[in-house]
């Protein structure tokens, strides 16, 4: 019975869980800090878990599908970045925070995407086919971005970033999927706690995550976190908007929103500080806490409404 009752909890109040874990981490971030070493390993477990709750039939559907990957893409190379030069114009940010805005916008989508897509119960093999193909033109389109809007050059290692989004994402997902064609009925029971288990896991991640930002988000500029959460809100809405218009379905818009409108923050904080300094990471630290935030927020939301419908 207490099997059965700990998911529902977790499932039902995992934004309450994940709020409570955050207001901990930033009032005593040596509780959560320590995950920092485990962040890859946490978002493998969440993947592997993904994989076992999909079939090899799931992706070769993406093929039929390569103008939304197109189409994500487009909206994360161009969107995002367009978006951080106006929203940052029109509140009048300083130069530091213009630029940490620029960083991040120029960003490909993050990981922690596919885990939020897969807790909205989107269309998860689409969302991890974006990460990757955004991941692998960032190398090439992060740095022309950030040349053509800041005058600035960076360097991405390709392979670097290649080698991490296989062993945090592929990797993992790759063996559920050969684990569930192999033992499919044996393993059905378990399933049912991975949705639990990979709420628990992110929110103890996002703890980590302010845990380490403690002191920059404490004194945060107001109008900075303004930009940021308008930067990542009208993302994710106009990533939605605009993938209804190409005549999506529903549950490929919400991907796609999911996609553009979550960055891989940690890259954007990283190339602010190797190229810019450490107030130009500001932005990236800022989304890296809220994106997570929403993301959660917003997989709840979906996830009710689909299981309503």
């Amino acid at each position: 019975m207490m099997l059965e009752v700990v998911p529902r909890f977790i499932e039902k109040y995992f934004i309450l869980i994940t709020v409570l874990l955050s207001g901990i981490a930033l009032i005593y971030p040596p509780s959560f800090i320590w995950i920092k070493p485990h962040i890859p390993l946490g978002l493998g477990v969440i993947m592997f878990g993904m994989g076992l709750t999909l079939d090899f039939g799931d992706f070769r559907e993406i093929l039929r599908k390569w103008h939304l990957v197109g189409l994500g893409v487009f909206m994360q190379y161009v969107l995002m970045p367009v978006l951080a030069v106006g929203i940052s114009f029109i509140l009048g940010l300083p130069a530091e925070a213009v630029i940490g805005m620029v960083v991040v916008g120029a960003c490909p989508g993050g990981t922690a995407s596919n885990v939020i897509a897969y807790l909205a119960r989107a269309n998860v093999p689409l969302s991890v086919t974006l990460t990757l193909a955004s991941t692998c033109l960032a190398p090439l389109f992060t740095p022309v971005i950030i040349y053509l809007l800041l005058d600035k050059q960076v360097h991405i290692d390709f392979w670097s970033m290649v080698q991490s989004v296989f062993w945090i994402v592929v990797f993992p997902m790759l063996d559920g999927l050969i684990l569930r064609r192999i033992f499919r009925k044996r393993l059905e029971p378990l399933l049912r706690f991975f949705p639990s288990l990979s709420i628990m896991v992110i929110a103890l991640l996002i703890a980590c995550i302010i845990g380490l930002n403690q002191k920059t988000l404490l004194a945060f500029p107001a109008l900075v976190l303004l930009a940021v959460i308008l930067h990542n809100g009208i993302g994710l809405v106009a990533g939605y908007g605009l993938a209804r218009l190409a005549r999506c379905s529903k549950r490929d818009a919400r991907t796609l929103a999911i996609e553009v409108g979550m960055q891989n923050s940690g890259l954007g904080v990283a190339l602010a500080v190797k190229h810019f300094g450490a107030v130009s990471a500001l932005p990236g630290a800022l989304f890296s806490l809220w994106h997570n935030l929403s993301g959660v927020a917003l997989a709840r939301r979906w996830k009710n409404a689909q299981d309503s419908e």
